[in-house]
């Protein structure tokens, strides 16, 4: 053998040893060092998780009362997976599965989409749960529709048939409150990769209470994990946690109550559209939406909130189409799904005047003063008006807001814009009355514990020059161009929206004029307040000055009993005036209703025995109907309620609101024989909201709390049903349908 071979087999023998040592670590690395991270790995790929879904908790009444609560149904679903792998992606299928349900292949299509997805529909009829989860396309089917799917498997793959949780309304005495409980739905993305967001039941809260309370509504989740052969077969279970029930809320609200608001908040609606409108034309009152709000002053708890139109929640069982939904969120409808208690905001118009008087007297002011209520006052080119021109010579201030004089606040609120230098402010105006508005929390939400709340609007000297800064170009096109479209449907309003154009495109465009602040003195202009807001104030001017945070919830009671959280009254702010200003006050807003022939609302209120403090409104609306405001606590010596109605395009505050404020007054206090209210006594069991919390017996059901007192009926209408079992016991008991 030469050198040169030798060295050649040297290296060969080298070259296999380093691949031999290299695959001796390898495998000693695979083995030893990460070994157990693969052992895992390999039994995580024979383990397949099952989700046992959790009975969702109830939302209940002050008295226990079941406003939501739980069914159990069959439900089809679909594994998306499972589906995309069959011919034409699984339409045939779809097709079938119609035929047997009663839909079209079309619409259980839709709800097979992944949100997102091409061609996909929009939230919240696609899917936005987990892929990996499968989709429900059919609640409360009959047993033989089921039936007929199970004993065809082979015609559906992927198709599957459950007992499932399914969230139902009592409605107890015809109550809705459709937009405060919310409504369930398939996690969203967003829940979905919260921190633990891929442990979340099939539907989540999303709106409402709904929404405000899922963490402990939605109960959790519980996980088998079986072991499975190459095959598919089950060897046996690894571990199991079984799924933990929600638990109930319980609320401030009262059923009763909050039915008698809705139907007196209906009849309310019903007079503004058979009231002619003798200011806008020849037509009635349209009464497009309306809300009400009952708080508890002492406490901030809403005991009912009203809004109209409304809904029947129960759209959303079984999984709303695409033009339900469209319906829900229309304004040709007037988007049925908002909320105008708290979610809208607009111009207050005359029940703004506690506001302004406490700015008055703030800016020196005489609460005792006699001062001119003119039918006209003209500010520079403008000539204002009194409210059908209304005159009533030289008055007190308290004889000014009974009877809602428009000229004498007019004229606070321009002599004090005079003051802070008028078209040239001084360096650090005063504005008392803007910063009066700010400090009673207009603006700014209440933090009630609902979704989506509006803040209002107060129109500042800062906001209105950054406002105009940022669209003075798309103002001077606009009075360049004016509204070539508009014109063709609608050429005076087109004209108006011009000059108005032309003035905000002057370098005057940015000032706060004089205009904006007699305006602002009334509750006009772009001043915005929800019917939310004005309770709260109102709820303060009756408590003293505490603004509180309005809250719909009041406990949380776990499935076994006990309480996990007591909702404790939480102070927001106090209101920013003397105890003499706030007296003052008050005894203005009583005289409104007790003022014989003088106060604007002492027709409605005449002979009823609780006095009632109040402030009607009739606030003006560019190119729509007046809108109707009524803003009150009773009793006034010893107050317990704010109520406050709003309709809008109604006309005036005291005509269309004010006997509906009354009615629900009558239900609250059980006043006998009060015209044009159908309910006598109290609808309050002893005329009392209850302090305590409902128990839980030992059958398992909720009851009123000890000690209230009985009905005239002889005791609580029993309207609670034992919970649902856990969805565990559900399926044991459903046998073959699991």
């Amino acid at each position: 053998m030469t050198q040169r071979s030798r060295l050649r087999l040297v290296v060969l023998q080298l070259l296999i040893f380093s691949l031999v040592a290299t695959l001796l670590g390898r495998l000693w690395y695979l083995q030893v060092i990460t070994g157990s991270q693969y052992r895992a790995e390999a039994i995580q790929t024979h383990v397949r998780p099952v989700i046992t879904q959790p009975v969702r908790g109830q939302i209940v009444d002050d008295l226990g009362r079941p406003m939501v609560t739980n069914s159990t149904s069959l439900t089809v679903t679909v594994d998306r997976g499972t589906l995309d792998n069959q011919p034409l992606r699984g339409v045939g299928v779809l097709s079938g599965l119609g035929r047997e349900l009663g839909t079209t292949e079309r619409a259980l299509w839709n709800r097979t989409r992944f949100c997102g997805e091409l061609h996909a529909p929009k939230p919240p009829v696609c899917w936005y749960g987990s892929p990996y989860q499968p989709i429900p396309v059919a609640h409360n089917v009959t047993t033989t529709q089921a039936l007929s799917i199970l004993e065809r498997r082979e015609r559906f793959p992927g198709v599957a048939v459950s007992v499932d949780a399914t969230r139902t309304y009592p409605e107890p005495y015809g109550m809705n409150a459709a937009q405060i409980l919310g409504y369930v739905g398939p996690p969203s993305a967003s829940q979905a990769a919260a921190p633990g967001g891929g442990e979340l039941p099939a539907l989540v809260g999303q709106s409402g209470l709904e929404y405000t309370y899922d963490t402990y509504l939605r109960g959790a989740t519980g996980v088998q994990r079986l072991q499975v052969d190459q095959a598919g077969q089950v060897t046996g279970i690894i571990s199991q946690t079984p799924p933990t029930s929600g638990d109930t809320v319980v609320t401030n609200l009262d059923a009763h109550v909050q039915s008698t608001v809705e139907q007196q908040l209906q009849a309310a609606v019903d007079r503004a559209r058979g009231l002619q409108d003798s200011t806008g034309g020849s037509g009635h009152f349209i009464a497009d939406s309306a809300a009400a709000v009952v708080l508890n002053v002492r406490t901030g708890g809403v005991v009912a909130m009203a809004s109209y139109p409304s809904y029947d929640a129960r759209v959303w069982v079984n999984g709303i189409s695409q033009s339900a939904y469209n319906q829900l969120i229309s304004p040709a409808s007037n988007t049925p799904l908002l909320d105008r208690a708290y979610e809208t905001a607009m111009a207050p118009g005359s029940t703004f005047k506690v506001v302004s008087t406490a700015a008055a007297a703030a800016a020196g002011y005489s609460l005792t003063g006699i001062y001119p209520c003119v039918p006209t006052l003209k500010i520079g080119n403008l000539v204002l008006t009194n409210f059908e021109g209304e005159s009533f010579g030289d008055i007190s201030l308290t004889k000014a807001i009974e009877v809602s004089c428009d000229s004498v606040f007019y004229k606070f609120g321009y002599d004090q814009w005079l003051a802070d230098g008028g078209t040239s402010p001084i360096p650090h105006p005063k504005d008392y009355f803007i910063k009066e508005a700010l400090a009673w929390g207009i603006g700014r939400p209440t933090d009630i514990d609902l979704p989506g709340e509006s803040p209002g609007f107060v129109q500042t000297r800062q906001n209105l020059l950054s406002t105009w800064k940022a669209n003075r170009s798309a103002y001077c096109k606009a009075a360049k161009d004016g509204y070539p479209q508009l014109a063709k449907t609608d050429a005076k309003q087109a004209a108006y929206l011009q000059a108005l154009a032309v003035a905000n495109c002057a370098p005057s465009g940015g000032i706060y004029q004089g205009g904006y602040a007699t305006s602002f003195a009334i509750g006009q202009g772009f001043t915005e307040v929800t019917p939310l807001k004005l309770a709260q104030m109102y709820a303060a001017i009756a408590n003293g000055g505490t603004l509180y945070v309005p809250h719909v919830a009041k406990a949380v009671i776990a499935p076994d009993g006990h309480v996990v959280k007591r909702i404790q009254p939480t102070v927001q702010g106090h209101l920013p005036v003397s105890p003499t200003t706030l007296a003052f006050i008050q005894n203005a807003l009583l005289g409104v209703t007790q003022a014989a022939g003088v106060g604007t609302a002492s027709y409605q209120f005449a002979g009823f025995p609780i006095p009632v403090a109040a402030k009607t409104g009739t606030a003006e609306v560019y190119n729509k109907q007046t809108t109707s405001w009524v803003a009150s606590y009773a009793p006034a010596n010893n107050p317990q309620y704010a109520v406050v109605m709003m309709v809008s395009q109604g006309g005036t505050g005291a005509i269309t609101s004010g006997p509906s404020v009354r009615c629900i007054y009558s239900a609250l206090f059980g006043v006998n024989g009060s015209p044009g209210c159908p309910v006598s006594p109290s609808v309050l069991p002893g005329g009392q909201l209850p302090t305590a919390l409902p128990h839980l017996t030992p059958t398992g059901t909720l009851s009123a709390p000890p000690g209230t007192p009985t009905t005239p009926a002889g005791r609580l209408p029993n309207l609670v049903g034992a919970l649902p079992a856990p969805l565990g016991e559900v399926r044991r008991l459903a046998g073959g349908l699991a």
